[in-house]
């Protein structure tokens, strides 16, 4: 039986993707920051956890020589865009040095290492994009804007090096916004459903925004189809539908799917200094490389959201 490690567990994609990697008969290793009362699969027999912080090299090294996985699926990253403006520090540390430390440990003490997949982010392109008749390619120039891009994009440059210098094994994933969360409204589509099913008037921001939504299940599904093939080794990959909306068009679509007949107050979230105006990404690769291509479009991933929060 293959061996995973999955960091980033405990997280809304993470969560997700170690169920199916049991689906899949994979032998499932996690690695989790020691956090009080965040233990989403403590006693959950078919998962072996191990507790170690990403900025330490020592206890990296430590766990991967003792896992000796076959393959690491790397998710874990502080990923609030908004949160990074000011915790710039814990940021880089957490997605760029941390993320140095994981592969240069596999690298180093496994034996035989298959492949290190990482997630990227559609951030990383920042204002790349100006116009909506254009769609954002894995080539496309990197433009971050925030602290919590730039580590994405020195992360992504690090491993491409690692690659290039010693043929280590690694495919960078790209995806685009993902939603489906159940336990967290702080983004904006989970934030609107919540607000709307309740009745009450809703706050939101920027409503002319545009961006590609990608419901979780094809989002999981991207990393399944990454895993072992070998034609993705090197590369990298975006996860989108190649669709975009603004925001404003996002929040009528809920508004109609949960009969929400309220006031909407746009501008009163508080503003990013930057923000890219548009994220709409190409999916060609994905399909050519992984054989993947998202199964949902917006309103049927929506209404399976907001069945989920109604209840």
């Amino acid at each position: 039986m293959e061996k995973i490690l999955l960091t980033g567990a405990t997280g809304f994609v993470g969560k997700e993707l170690a169920i199916k990697l049991l689906e899949k008969k994979y032998e499932v290793h996690t690695l989790e920051r020691y956090v009080t009362g965040r233990y989403s699969f403590e006693g959950d027999a078919k998962i072996i956890n191990h507790h170690g912080s990403l900025t330490d090299y020592a206890a990296i090294k430590h766990i991967i020589k003792d896992v000796k996985p076959d393959f690491v699926l790397h998710l874990a990253a502080i990923s609030p865009v908004s949160f990074s403006y000011d915790h710039y520090m814990e940021v880089t540390e957490a997605n760029y040095l941390g993320t140095i430390n994981l592969a240069e440990a596999c690298f180093r003490e496994v034996k035989n290492f298959k492949q290190f997949i990482f997630a990227g982010t559609s951030e990383e392109y920042g204002m790349s994009l100006q116009t909506t008749k254009d769609m954002l390619k894995e080539d496309s120039p990197l433009l971050p804007n925030s602290p919590y891009a730039i580590a994405k994009v020195a992360a992504d440059i690090y491993l491409r090096y690692m690659h290039s210098a010693y043929g280590f094994p690694v495919t960078i994933m790209r995806p685009y916004n993902t939603y489906g969360r159940k336990d967290n409204s702080h983004f904006f589509i989970e934030r609107t459903i919540t607000q709307m099913l309740r009745g009450n008037k809703v706050y939101l921001g920027d409503r002319g925004t545009v961006r590609d939504w990608l419901y979780i299940d094809d989002h999981v599904n991207g990393y399944i189809k990454a895993i072992g093939n070998k034609k993705a080794v090197g590369e990298v990959v975006q996860l989108c539908t190649g669709k975009g909306y603004t925001t404003e068009e996002t929040a009528n679509i809920i508004a109609r799917l949960t009969g929400f007949k309220g006031d909407v107050v746009w501008n009163s979230t508080p503003k990013r200094p930057l923000d890219a105006k548009i994220l709409i990404g190409d999916n060609s690769k994905a399909k050519r490389i992984l054989g993947w291509e998202p199964k949902y479009d917006l309103e049927s991933g929506l209404k399976m959201t907001i069945d989920y929060w109604r209840k």
